[in-house]
């Protein structure tokens, strides 16, 4: 792989600490992924119904052939460098991100961060309705300029030498609009891992992130049994067996993430499956139909992953498992700063008594959506762009 950083004289204005950067990937890197897809080696497949046991064969065959014949990364490629593309120096790591700069002369500057098995390529069919609202019926004075980085290990950020944290991450991402972008104030948005890493920052710079806006409630520590109340305990009972068929990966990315990454790495296809059943199972949970999702977005994020190598993204879920407060606040302790959630019916968790979410953030505005996944952004984006704006207005 080849990525093609370029430097422009005087482009970066003000405080701006960071370096152009255009997305570029070698045709040999193109030419090796279409042959190995035409040489995939298919597994035995069980008597059952698409789905139950896993990516669906007879899907992912078609998924595969899509890729090899008709599929194009250069489209994709200039999907991101529509947007203008830059890398910063962070605690010893290069680290990319997106930015657009906002309508008018008032707009908020908003960090949104991805999680996986996701990327930026869920962000970028919302960049421009966020940062230009105007240009689809909405006002000038909602505008934000939006900043969407990769996570260390993701995409075009370096990766890390060692396994890090989603609070690292937050800590990186506080330097990168304060130091390096020069925002004393902004917002914040996350699902997936990106809540946890949003919800974090807010934790820890409040003088810094003004509002913060998630699609997952990533902290969701309970009281102990004996003062938890009834809907509480009916919740966590019932979201424990809901995420119990889910957690395989988890577990696996958690404890063993380098055996797994010889097949990842190895593997166009197995990589597309180990990520792909998720974007079927965290939306259609139980379906027998298609993920709800156009195949070359779906294989843009699978490319992103194949490029720069999967393995160093898994690491962050060796930290959820190590560590018991990853997800969890110091006791007695709560995110501060005005939240706002939008829960999707078919995400990972069963939508939390507010209870729950008020023991550990300042929850001052929930929607609880009649549709969509986890993958919010990509699967119904202007429910999501919508709900931010409309979350972040009183905050302006």
């Amino acid at each position: 792989m080849a990525q093609k950083a370029t430097r422009e004289k005087d482009v970066l204005r003000g405080r701006m600490d960071a370096e152009p950067f255009t997305v570029f990937v070698d045709d040999a890197v193109l030419l090796d992924v279409q042959d190995r897809l035409r040489r995939t080696r298919w597994p035995v497949e069980p008597t059952a119904k698409p789905w139950r046991f896993g990516a669906s064969q007879e899907y992912m065959k078609r998924v595969a052939a899509y890729w090899a014949h008709e599929y194009d990364w250069r489209r994709s490629e200039a999907a991101i460098n529509r947007f203008k593309n830059y890398r910063a120096r962070i605690d010893e790591l290069d680290v990319h991100f997106i930015m657009e700069r906002g309508s008018g002369k008032n707009a908020k500057p908003l960090i949104l961060t991805h999680g996986w098995p996701g990327s930026i390529i869920e962000f970028l069919g919302v960049i421009e309705p966020l940062a230009h609202p105007e240009r689809f019926g909405g006002h000038e004075d909602d505008a934000f300029t939006v900043i969407v980085p990769s996570i260390p290990g993701f995409a075009f950020s370096q990766a890390p030498s060692v396994p890090m944290s989603l609070r690292d991450v937050g800590r990186m991402w506080r330097s990168l609009m304060v130091d390096h972008l020069g925002f004393a104030s902004f917002f914040a948005q996350g699902g997936d891992m990106g809540s946890i890493v949003s919800s974090w920052m807010a934790f820890e710079y409040p003088e810094h992130v003004a509002a913060l806006h998630i699609n997952l409630a990533s902290f969701v520590a309970a009281p102990p049994p004996d003062q938890q109340t009834s809907e509480e305990r009916e919740w966590l009972a019932k979201n424990a067996e809901w995420r119990r068929p889910e957690d395989g990966y988890r577990t696996q990315q958690g404890t063993r993430p380098q055996t797994l990454a010889y097949g990842l790495t190895d593997s166009p296809v197995g990589l597309a499956a180990w990520m792909i059943e998720k974007f079927h199972g965290w939306t259609v949970p139980g379906e027998t139909r298609d993920p709800p999702f156009d195949l070359d977005e779906l294989l843009a994020n699978v490319m992103v992953y194949w490029i720069a190598g999967p393995n160093a993204a898994s690491w962050f879920y060796i930290s959820f498992i190590e560590d018991e407060n990853a997800r969890r606040l110091p006791e007695g302790e709560s995110v501060k700063v005005p939240t706002g959630v939008l829960i999707c019916p078919r995400d990972t968790n069963i939508p939390p008594p507010d209870s729950i979410i008020r023991r550990n953030y300042n929850l001052v505005r929930r929607v609880d959506a009649a549709r969509g996944g986890h993958f919010v952004a990509l699967e119904q984006p202007a429910l999501f762009v919508d709900d931010v704006r409309t979350f972040f207005r009183a905050y302006r």
